[in-house]
This record gives C-alpha cells, structure tokens and sequence, in this order.
C-alpha cells in the first residue's frame, strides 16, 4: 500500500497522515476500512466531526434523495428550502426546548470562520477590541482565531504578530487550585492592571486540543456572571464538543448559562459536510447586510444532512439516554485504569469525551502508535500531546467501546505500566 503520491505531490504540513500511513477507503459508523481490507475502530471521529459515526443511514439517505431531485448545492446566502428547512428544525428541536434564543449566522464552513466572525461581531457590538481566552485554548488557525489560540506550535506558525488578545488561566491551571476567576475579578477591578477592558470572552467549556481540560459548572457560571457586570460578551466556542459530545447538544447546558455568542461546525452537519453557525443573541445581531460574507456560507447539502441528524438523533430522548449509558461505561473505563496503573499521571472525561494523561509525549505516541496497529484509531493532545484523547462516536455500541478499551489497556500495559 504505497503512500508515495502523497510524500510526492501533498504539501508538507500534512499531520494525521504520519499518524496512520494507510490509504483509508470506506467506512461505515464506527469503522475505517483501508483498500487492504484491514478495519480500524475509529476513536478519532474525524477530530470530532463524526460524532453519529461515518455514513449514518438517515443522512446519507437524506443527502442521496436531495442530490438525486437537483436540490441547490450552492447558493451563497440566498433563501433555499434546504436552508428554511434546517432554520425550523433547529429552532424546534434544539433552541425551544432549550428556552433559548438566537439568530442564526451562516459563516464560512469551518469552525474558524465561525470564530472570526463571532470576534468581528463582539468588537462592533461593544466598540473594544481586546478578546480574552485561556490558557491551553484552542480557536483555530487563521490569523484572528490563533491570536486567541494558545499553543505555541500553532502562533509560531503564523510568521507575524498576533495581537488583541489577553490569556488568563483557565480552571485548574493553577497550582494549588487556585482561583483563576478571582484572578479575573481583580483585573478588571483594578484600574492599574494592565488589562484593557475585552469586548468579548472566548471559552471551550471542554478544551479539546488543549488535554480536555474540563471547567466546572460553578467555574462557569461565575465567569458568565463576571462578563455580564462588565458588558464583556461571553463566547462559548462550541464546535469540537457540541452537538451532544458532552452528552447534551450544547456543552455548556448543565451549568445553565447563557452564552451571548456560541460557534458549532464539525459534527454540526452530522455527516462530516462542512458547516459552521454562530448562534447570536437578538439584541446583539448588529450586522449591516453583506458585513461580513463569504463564498461557501452557505452549503446546502449539510443543511439537508444536519436537519436529518437533528431528526434523527435529537427529536426523541432515547440519543441522549443512551449516550447517558456510554458516558458512564467510559468514565468506569478510565478509573479502573487509573487505578491497575498508577504510573498514568490522570484521566479526565465528560460525555463521551475522555483523556488519559501520561508522563510524556514519547509515551503518549507509543501507545498511539500501539493502538493503530492493533487496528484502533486515536490521537493525542495537550500543550505537548502527552495526552490520548478519546472521541469515539456517539453511536458506538457498548461491545465496541470495550473492545477499543482492551487495545488502549494493552498499549498502556506495554509502555505506561512498566
């Protein structure tokens, strides 16, 4: 199986690609198959852009009969049956049970566009220009979301400076469990702290990239309290561990607050067609007409796919119970590894994310590395990826976690548990 054309012709900043040198050709809920045959468990989930599984019936279905009837491909901001429809469903189905709120912004198709605009908009809502993320944060890669993007590896890339943005510690950053949120209260008390006062807050209540770094309920709820005495919008950057990854639609649902501004891409199609909307409060869509725009904000085969999965999976609470069940089965799964190997520094999860903290990189890849020749996809993460992040489907079978678990035991047994 050669990867040749790939070494020959494909820019050198490919990644996943060194991660798993084989030549993927289908794929089915929670497996990969390459064009050998060999099948992969797929813990990867597309770095969170496949939480209902690659392929899922309903939306390929869905997809299938609309490309098949000539639907609209591409159509730009205009008005398209595809779009009204995916508008009512998620206003039915998500927002309303919810008592939320929001106008819907079609941005460009990837999470990043989201968080440019959702940037453009705080600091014309607000007249400011300062943004305040957090330690470990990840936002993205284009100029305005990496400014807000924490790690080292990704600010050095942009080759120029990166400016607007203040970071302050997020919750457990720390040592001694201090309380980066009075850390917070007291810049923006004092007049002489430096810090000027930010248009908006920038949060991932879960830090995907940064070693899923879970934040508290209270953590939370006393920064939105925080941001809402200083007229600082509060942005919940929502698109690797939303629509359901958490184990509600929205990550920030168990904490009840309420998010002036929320960026979803990834799994927000369901079926891995790119999409990204910034959710807006009503009182802040501010925008003036083709303000801020885009070529391809406007793709209507993901709104086809996005409103089956919304349909399919979100209509009924039966998703969600089930979900409830597996959340439980992997958190049970990390303990009891935290506990057979004491060497493992931590485990973390929330929903159906979870972490296993190890004492190096070098480990960390070893295992993943174990892991994808036992026929087992998973990467790492964390500021310099000693961390395994676990993002399996949301539609993995109880019998499949186990099974993925065993590879990760075994892989830890080998290199962690020496």
């Amino acid at each position: 199986m050669s990867l040749t054309v790939f070494e020959q012709l494909e820019s050198e900043v490919r990644g996943y690609i060194r991660s798993y040198p084989t030549v993927f050709h289908r794929a089915e809920n929670c497996w990969i198959m390459d064009e050998h045959g060999n099948r992969y468990l797929d813990f990867f989930a597309g770095a969170g852009a496949l939480n209902y599984g690659h392929n899922p019936a309903p939306l390929k279905r869905a997809v299938i009969d609309y490309l098949e009837e000539n639907g609209i491909t591409h159509g730009l901001d205009m008005a398209t049956s595809a779009k009204r429809a995916f508008l009512e469903t998620f206003e039915q189905v998500i927002l309303a049970p919810r008592k939320l709120q929001y106008k819907l912004q079609f941005t460009g198709p990837t999470g990043t566009n989201a968080v440019e605009a959702a940037f453009k908009l705080a600091r014309q809502v607000t007249g400011r220009t300062n943004i305040v993320a957090f330690t470990n944060a990840f936002h993205g890669v284009s100029l305005g979301s990496l400014a807000a993007t924490a790690n080292t590896k990704f600010r050095n890339a942009a080759a120029t400076p990166l400016a607007n943005v203040s970071f302050i510690p997020y919750d457990g950053y720390l040592p001694d469990h201090g309380d980066s949120m009075a850390y917070f209260r007291k810049l923006l008390e004092d007049r002489s702290s430096g810090l000027d006062l930010p248009a908006a807050v920038i949060v991932e209540t879960v830090q995907g990239e940064g070693g899923i770094n879970i934040a508290s309920d209270q953590w939370l709820v006393t920064l939105a309290a925080l941001c809402k005495a200083h007229k600082i919008l509060l942005i919940v950057d929502d698109i690797q561990v939303g629509c359901g990854r958490t184990g509600r639609f929205f990550s920030f649902e168990e904490a009840g607050i309420v998010p002036d501004i929320i960026t979803l891409s990834k799994s927000l199609s369901g079926y891995g067609l790119p999409m990204s909307l910034v959710l807006i409060q009503p009182e802040i869509d501010l925008w003036s007409p083709s303000a801020h725009n885009g070529t391809f904000r406007g793709n209507n085969p993901a709104f086809v796919s996005a409103t089956a999965a919304l349909n399919h999976f979100w209509r009924t609470p039966e998703f969600s119970e089930a979900l409830a069940k597996k959340s439980a089965q992997l958190a049970a799964h990390l303990s009891a590894m935290r506990q057979t190997c004491p060497t493992i520094i931590a485990v973390r999860s929330k929903g159906l994310v979870g972490a296993i903290e190890y004492d190096s990189a070098t480990t960390a890849d070893r295992i993943s590395q174990f892991c994808f020749e036992r026929g087992l996809i998973i990467e790492t993460c964390g500021p310099y990826g000693e961390v395994l992040k676990l993002l399996p489907p949301l539609t993995i079978t109880e019998k499949e976690l186990n099974f993925g678990f065993e590879i990760i035991e075994a892989a830890t047994r080998n290199y962690a548990c020496l």
